[in-house]
């Protein structure tokens, strides 16, 4: 790979919901774009390998899944941190945080300071589910309609790419036009901001839902990496601490700025 295909050097990426193993992981993209990013903090923010699809199913595992784990073996022999945040469908992994196993560390919850000075909760997510009430689109039409419409979204993008169009996703469109998801996205992001607000810190950065959303609310920064069945996205932190969410294309698709030095008092 030539020098100009690299993304420009990040403090930080946040990655999450890749779910390898399960048949609607979008691996490829994945590494891809993995191979592209240079990076001082990887964080795997859960979900990354799907353990509870492995355990109830037959796995899928091609050399596109082979080529991720590749691609995070060569991040962690060119100097690059790995901090692993498991979720609710890696929960397993849960039982080595606090330990350093090989090329990473393995974190319930992890607090990143970025560059300017914010300090972000990183979190799966999955500890909101009790206060969100489990009303979105995958919860409250069940996980069998669920898959048929990520089976569905990679038929249509397969004929996308036929065409020479760009990915869409057919599930995030679904999701946009049912109130029922929307209204639990919105207590998933008001749950998150409450914590982080309760903690004393400056923001979250999260996955799990499968919606990337990059704002600031009251003052504090809401920063959902997306994941790697719908979304096919990530969150970047340059090196004066700006973040970026990003397409798997390297498009950005949202910003916040660096947060403005507070004024001395008079």
């Amino acid at each position: 790979m030539s020098i100009a295909t690299l993304h420009p050097h990040r403090r930080s990426l946040f990655v999450s919901d890749l779910h390898l193993g399960a048949p609607y992981c979008h691996a490829a993209e994945f590494a891809d774009f993995l191979a592209r990013q240079r990076c001082d903090t990887l964080y795997l923010v859960g979900d990354m390998v799907d353990l509870w699809w492995l355990s109830q199913h037959r796995a899928t595992w091609d050399a596109a899944h082979q080529r991720v784990v590749e691609a995070l073996h060569d991040k962690a022999r060119a100097g690059t941190a790995l901090v692993y945040v498991p979720g609710n469908h890696d929960r397993a992994i849960r039982r080595f945080c606090g330990l350093a196993v090989p090329a990473m560390q393995v974190r319930r919850r992890a607090i990143h300071a970025t560059a300017d000075g914010r300090r972000l909760l990183v979190t799966h997510g999955d500890d909101y589910d009790a206060l969100t009430q489990f009303g979105g689109l995958q919860e409250r039409c069940g996980d069998w309609l669920y898959g048929r419409i990520l089976g569905g979204n990679r038929l249509v993008n397969r004929l996308r790419r036929r065409m020479g169009l760009r990915y869409w996703s057919l599930a995030e469109f679904l999701k946009r036009r049912s109130g029922a998801a929307e209204r639990y996205i919105a207590r998933f992001e008001q749950a998150g901001l409450a914590d982080v607000r309760r903690r004393g810190l400056d923001g979250i950065v999260c996955g799990h839902i499968h919606r990337a959303g990059l704002f600031e609310h009251d003052g504090l920064v809401y920063a959902n990496d997306g994941d790697w069945v719908e979304s096919l996205t990530a969150l970047a932190e340059a090196a004066d601490g700006s973040l970026s969410l990003l397409s798997h294309d390297g498009r950005t698709l949202a910003q916040l700025p660096v947060r403005a030095p507070l004024r001395n008092a008079a």
